[in-house]
């Protein structure tokens, strides 16, 4: 279900307040399950699902281990999350995403891959960050490919703003990296001059711009696509000091 896209009220009355903080970065997408992706949520939920009912969480006590976390907003199928997963098990992952297929398609590939290293919610990003995620609590936050809002009049919808930046950097550790990626020049633009512009950052770009593609990214299936037909893709990395 998507939000309405009236124009902001003019007046900072709360009605205003209330319209800001519900506009959204997503949309619902309606989709099928296939009997992979309903035993995922099925057998995989109860074992690895997150709410926000269960409120701040210790990290520690939920994996049962004192390891560096990553958290990965709009994973997507899963298959980028579930491989970092598989190759780092001394790390611990949490992955949100509002696609009810995605989540079950990750889900069955966690019961597949028999790890125990990975967490996920089903629900809003900014929710999770607000009520889950104790501060300074994380060494990675990773953006992939999020939505562009490529028309001017939804660019408000971006959800990387000076805000969301903000609200990052008090998530991560001193010393933690803020990773995002897209395929969209644009919008590398704009996560350029949010993430220069947002204190408590240093580009780790050596020229202040993007960072070559990093390893521990994974190669998904819709970038190799994009490859073949000469799209580029823009990694931005930065990290808290402050």
């Amino acid at each position: 279900m998507s939000d309405s896209l009236t124009d902001k009220p003019e007046s900072d009355s709360p009605v205003a307040a209330e319209h800001r903080r519900s506009i959204k970065s997503f949309v619902m997408r309606a989709g099928r399950m296939t009997e992979a992706q309903q035993r995922g949520i099925e057998q995989g939920w109860p074992q690895f699902g997150l709410s926000l009912e269960q409120g701040r969480l210790d990290l520690d006590q939920l994996f049962g281990r004192s390891a560096p976390r990553s958290l990965e907003i709009g994973f997507g199928m899963g298959q980028s999350l579930l491989e970092m997963a598989e190759k780092a098990p001394e790390q611990d992952f949490i992955g949100i995403e509002v696609h009810r297929p995605g989540v079950g398609s990750l889900l069955n590939g966690v019961l597949k891959a028999g790890i125990s290293n990975l967490r996920v919610y089903d629900c809003d990003a900014i929710e999770v960050l607000d009520k889950a995620i104790p501060d300074a609590s994380l060494d990675r936050l990773m953006l992939f490919f999020p939505d562009p809002w490529h028309k001017k009049k939804h660019h408000k919808r971006r959800i990387v703003q000076p805000a969301f930046a903000d609200k990052v950097r008090q998530k991560l550790k001193i010393g933690g990296i803020f990773h995002m990626a897209t395929d969209w020049q644009a919008y590398a633009e704009h996560m350029l001059e949010v993430m220069n512009a947002a204190p408590g950052y240093r580009n780790l770009s050596a020229d202040g711009s993007w960072v070559p593609r990093p390893e521990e990214r994974p190669m998904t299936k819709f970038e190799r696509r994009g490859e073949r037909l000469g799209h580029g893709v823009w990694d931005l990395k930065f990290e808290r000091i402050d």
